[in-house]
């Protein structure tokens, strides 16, 4: 990269600590380094630091605070959900209901299940990346213990109709977890209006810390007669409720805690100026790049998520380009960016493998600016110039 600027634009694969967050960890790795189960001053300091994080957690999502444990990763909080659930209930029943295009951490827990004997539906999506909810609906049998479909997707943007799942789980007595990973903080989420059992979120997508993350997990079992509804998957100490054995990360949970509080703070702002932006890019696109297309619902999306089809070049060399002229974007998920395959998600929205492969995914946030999107929209085309003028693809196009 040999750009005399940098631009990031890949905030849904990660976001920079906020400087807010990084003065608040710096100041509980000196201050709350005890272990907060131990009994004297300098732990019960740990343990009170762990307290009033967990209530500011919970606020963002009208959760009381003892329904969040605090977990390394949304991909750990998504395996405890899945795995707890199913196999606390595998009496009651071992069907399970999630969506073709849910992140690794939720479809790959989920095919683990089946190898175990597990029953799972994975619902085919439209166009735009949407469930069907009456489809949603004839899935469930007397044998299904969970429903998980994703708040909004990782890649596309789509955000699901999560109240309107919520109500067909409660009406069937099913639990319900989403993967809100990329929606925590990004757009409103209330449990209890919404009908949410369980909620996967984590601090690194949220300018906080790497390494932290949060499952919320209804209070006092999710139904009368359900009792217990969830087992651990790990065990030790007794740390969050035994559902999280490990000494607490305080310093990371504080930082968390201080991004949430960021996000609670300046949530309606930061909606109104991604959006902006990123209705700005889309326009700009599909106007002035000829075989351009948006993946993922026009509005039902997330405010900074931008996943463009650019057709006859491959997404990985628009990256690489992008990144000499030294702006950060990506082809689709992180966690699948060393990955050959197409993208599961956008071979699930009809798109054909070499349709998949030319997707570039521009996900703005709190630091970009007007300049950002200007020089993203001043190099992007003449990069799309010039690969199409040396791909193979670009001469299959029909007349």
């Amino acid at each position: 990269m040999n750009a005399s600027r940098y631009v990031y634009l890949d905030y849904a694969a990660t976001t920079p600590m906020d400087p807010r967050v990084i003065e608040v960890m710096n100041e509980h790795f000196r201050i709350s380094y005890g272990n907060s189960s131990s009994l004297h001053s300098i732990g019960q300091k740990a343990a009170q630091t762990l307290a009033k994080s967990r209530e500011t957690v919970a606020s963002l999502i009208n959760a009381k605070s003892d329904e969040i444990i605090f977990t390394s990763s949304g991909t750990e909080a998504d395996n405890i959900a899945i795995l707890g659930v199913a196999l606390k209930n595998q009496n009651r029943g071992k069907h399970i209901i999630t969506s073709a295009l849910e992140h690794h951490a939720v479809e790959n827990t989920c095919k683990n299940l089946k190898n175990r004997g597990f029953s799972i539906t994975f619902l085919p999506v439209d166009k735009y990346g949407l469930i069907d909810l009456r489809e949603l609906e004839d899935m469930i049998t007397d044998e299904t213990t969970l429903i998980s479909i994703m708040f909004a997707n990782n890649e596309i943007g789509t955000i699901e109709p999560i109240k309107e799942i919520g109500a067909i789980a409660k009406k069937h007595d099913v639990l319900f977890h989403t993967d809100a990973v990329q929606a925590f903080g990004k757009v409103p989420i209330d449990i209890e209006a919404m009908n949410i059992d369980l909620l996967s979120a984590s601090a690194h997508k949220l300018y906080g810390p790497k390494g932290v993350g949060m499952l919320y997990l209804r209070n006092k079992g999710i139904r009368e007669g359900w009792g217990k509804f969830i087992e651990p998957i790990m065990y030790g100490g007794g740390h969050e409720r035994d559902m999280r054995p490990s000494t607490i990360n305080v310093p990371g949970i504080a930082g968390f805690a201080k991004a949430v509080e960021l996000a609670k703070n300046e949530m309606p702002k930061e909606i109104e100026i991604q959006t902006k932006y990123r209705d700005k890019i889309i326009k700009n696109v599909l106007e002035n790049i000829e075989d351009s297309y948006l993946n993922g619902h026009p509005t039902k999306r997330l405010p900074n998520n931008v996943n463009l089809g650019i057709r006859f070049i491959e997404g990985e060399s628009i990256v690489l380009d992008l990144d000499s002229e030294g702006i950060a974007a990506s082809t689709g998920s992180a966690c699948s960016s060393k990955s050959l395959d197409p993208s599961h998600v956008l071979l699930a929205i009809g798109l054909k493998p070499q349709e998949a492969h030319g997707s570039l995914r521009v996900t703005i946030g709190r630091f970009t600016t007007d300049d950002d999107v200007e020089y993203f929209l001043e190099k992007l085309p003449p990069i799309i110039d010039r690969l199409r003028k040396m791909s193979p693809l670009k001469g299959n196009k029909k007349k």
